[in-house]
């Protein structure tokens, strides 16, 4: 299966993290949604994301190396194109930019936000699914 896929990841505690070229990040405890995708196989890389241990390819491998970082759920939207771009741009109206963070690779100011609202969350990626 490809296409795009949703995190929803509960930081527990304040916690500072080296995110390869963006630096030293803080995290502010909270719930974040990572929206990433996968063009050949989605369960893989979901699969991956979810093990504690792993080499680091991608800033989000940085995030959830953390102990203090738990992803709460995984949404999947199937689809043949790439659609991650669109719903980080609708998902950005509803929290704040980690800025540069799994965009390195489009124009996006990031695939990762802080969520004010987890309802909002679920309502919508429920939706696209």
């Amino acid at each position: 299966m490809k296409g795009a896929y949703c995190l929803v990841i509960k930081i527990n505690d304040d916690i500072v993290e080296n995110i390869g070229k963006l630096g030293k990040i803080k995290f502010r405890k909270g719930r974040y949604v990572y929206i990433g995708s996968a063009m050949n196989s989605i369960e893989k890389r979901v699969e991956r994301h979810l093990k504690r241990k792993k080499k680091v390819f991608w800033h989000i491998d940085r995030l959830l190396s953390n102990n203090r970082v738990e992803v709460e759920r995984v949404y999947i939207k199937e689809s043949d194109t790439k659609e991650e771009c669109a719903i980080a741009s609708i998902i950005s109206k509803q929290g704040y930019a980690i800025k540069g963070f799994g965009s390195s690779d489009c124009k996006c100011i990031s695939h990762l936000y802080k969520v004010k609202s987890i309802d909002f969350l679920e309502k919508f990626l429920e939706r696209i699914v």
